[in-house]
């Protein structure tokens, strides 16, 4: 059997199938992020009516409360010490 005797393969239903679901796909996308229903609202930008982060939590009614300071003596970590590392001479 001949490679001349061989059915020969229609690609152009495929083909045509796969061109029509992306055209169909970008078509699809382009009608969602651009078209007619998805436009941009425009808002007023808001007013900064506090200069600092603590000004805005006390007219909010939050509390503000600072971090316990670092004690000035660190404990010891638990295990052994690291390994001082060969000093080349």
């Amino acid at each position: 059997m001949s490679t001349a005797d061989a059915p020969k393969i229609r690609l152009t239903i495929p083909m045509a199938i796969a061109l029509a679901v992306s055209i169909a796909g970008i078509v699809g996308l382009l009608l969602v992020d651009h078209g007619p229903l998805n436009r941009p609202i425009v808002e007023a930008p808001a007013t900064a009516e506090y200069s600092d982060t603590a000004a805005a939590a006390k007219a909010a009614g939050a509390t503000v409360t600072p971090t316990d300071p670092k004690p000035a003596i660190e404990p010891e970590a638990p295990g052994p010490k690291p390994v001082q590392p060969a000093t080349p001479k």
